[in-house]
């Protein structure tokens, strides 16, 4: 019985070593693949920059606690670090892009958040912008003592992962609009879309596995 046991554990760890990886290469070659779509032009830098918060920052900032993360050999402390850093760069680019955004809608006289993925999109950037802010109460305790630390870091978990997926959800939507079904089609089409998919279920893995197995293997 120890035994089976044992061999779970290993066949849990080595796909989840594979998937983490294939993660990583995923959201790094989407995000290059993305600045050779863009064309030039003041709309073009918001997919990208969309691409580049959401797909790459995010994800990194997230699986930056996996225990197959890049920075594995780091401490907890430095981890944390790292996460807070790529967070902000993530937020900062996706106001970045939402502001371009709505510039050019403006220079077009065309209406705002018309579309799903117009109003997702605006949903997951004010999501990750309160996240962030949540982020903060997690480094600097004392800002909020009505709450344990570890139910706060439980909320924040939480909330993250569902802002990850809205995230997901947006650059999915994204896919589907007329400016990238015009420039990416066929096979490339659905290997932009195999990205957020992919790190979404890894995340969703990650987190669960975290708050969820773990805290239930402990009791």
């Amino acid at each position: 019985m120890a035994q089976s046991a044992d061999v779970d554990t290993r066949v849990h760890r080595m796909l989840r070593a594979i998937s983490g990886a294939a993660a990583h290469v995923a959201t790094f070659a989407f995000t290059i693949f993305m600045i050779y779509v863009v064309h030039p032009g003041l709309f073009s830098w918001h997919p990208f920059l969309m691409t580049l918060a959401f797909s790459f920052f995010m994800t990194e900032a997230v699986m930056v606690f996996s225990p197959d993360s890049l920075l594995r050999s780091l401490s907890r402390k430095s981890r944390t670090r790292a996460h807070w850093v790529l967070q902000l760069l993530a937020l900062l680019c996706a106001l970045l892009g939402l502001g371009i955004i709505y510039a050019n809608k403006v220079f077009q006289e065309k209406a705002h958040f018309s579309t799903w993925h117009g109003l997702v999109g605006l949903l997951t950037v004010l999501w990750t912008l309160v996240q962030n802010l949540g982020g903060v109460t997690l480094l600097y305790p004392k800002l909020l003592q009505r709450w344990t630390l570890a139910t706060r870091k439980l909320y924040h978990a939480t909330s993250g992962l569902l802002g990850y997926l809205l995230a997901c959800g947006s650059l999915m939507l994204g896919m589907c609009s007329l400016w990238f079904t015009a420039n990416v089609t066929g096979v490339a089409w659905y290997l932009c879309a195999l990205s957020p998919v992919l790190t979404g279920l890894v995340v969703m893995n990650q987190v669960s596995y975290a708050y969820l197995y773990r805290k239930k293997s402990q009791s």
